[in-house]
């Protein structure tokens, strides 16, 4: 499957594309990635460089590619970080565009915003564009429990919270929804969820709770279910071979104490984890 990857990049490091790109390519996948900033290292560092591209840049990227005459053969558009606003339009041109050639094409969308840790770490101007122009165009849409209550304006404290918003993003456009980093009044200590639903239903994984996040782990949490949805795997197989290699890549890095996730070393985590976790319907 070929698959248009529209994120930030760092040069050190892995987040955005910078961290995407690898294990898409290592699940067998050809990826086209279009570049939202270009810094030095991911923000969670005391200091970075680099530019925000710019908007009509990005759209420039994009265009060359559709008259080379390939994005018929685009399977999927995947974005992360966008970087400004005006990079949002652009986003959701380009998936205008790739479905217009192949209207089986799926966009997948991480809205990226911030987390219940950092708080947001985006511009004030993103927010509403994820919540009224992302998530209507997405097929599947993959935020973070924190992210998840800001689009929907939902207490998200309480499971029932969280299936209700859930369910209102999917009233609103994406058919399978993703949330990462989930912790309820109901998330046993220790643990940590991830919830996925579709027409099917909703299921819940828990893993153990590692001491800390690394930067960038969502970004590969996105690619690796992007990977397996397009490989053929259902919502729940996907999510639970995901919730394994992501698990597997964070418990090697904080082993050895990196300072970023051992993406390249931990390669055979993304084609056959050691670990094994298993997703439960909560409703259907």
């Amino acid at each position: 499957m070929k698959i248009l990857s529209i994120q930030s990049a760092v040069a050190y490091g892995h987040a955005g594309n910078s961290a995407a790109v690898f294990p898409l390519q290592r699940l067998g996948h050809e990826v086209w990635p279009v570049n939202t900033v270009n810094f030095s290292n991911h923000t969670g560092h005391p200091t970075f460089r680099g530019p925000v591209i710019d908007a009509k840049d990005v759209h420039e990227v994009v265009l060359g590619i559709e008259e080379l005459g390939v994005l018929s053969e685009a399977d999927a558009i995947l974005s992360g970080y966008q970087g400004s606003a005006p990079v949002t339009d652009v986003i959701l041109d380009t998936v205008e565009r790739v479905k217009k050639h192949n209207p089986n094409a799926v966009y997948i969308a991480d809205p990226v915003m911030g987390n219940a840790g950092e708080g947001f770490y985006v511009d004030s101007d993103i927010p509403p564009l994820m919540t009224n122009k992302v998530v209507p165009a997405a097929d599947v849409l993959t935020p973070n429990h924190f992210e998840l209550g800001v689009l929907t304006g939902i207490d998200v404290s309480t499971r029932e919270g969280t299936l209700k918003a859930v369910a209102q993003l999917r009233a609103e456009g994406p058919e399978t929804v993703l949330v990462t980093s989930v912790i309820t009044n109901e998330t046993e200590t220790g643990t940590l969820e991830l919830l996925v639903a579709d027409s099917s239903g909703a299921y819940l994984l828990a893993t153990p709770r590692l001491e800390r996040k690394v930067h960038g782990s969502g970004d590969v949490t996105t690619a690796l279910f992007t990977a397996h949805l397009l490989g053929g795997a259902g919502p729940v197989e996907a999510l639970e071979k995901t919730a394994a290699s992501v698990f597997e890549l964070i418990e090697r890095t904080l082993k050895v104490d990196a300072r970023e996730l051992l993406i390249i070393e931990s390669q055979d985590a993304f084609v056959n984890p050691d670990t094994k976790f298993k997703a439960h319907p909560l409703s259907r």
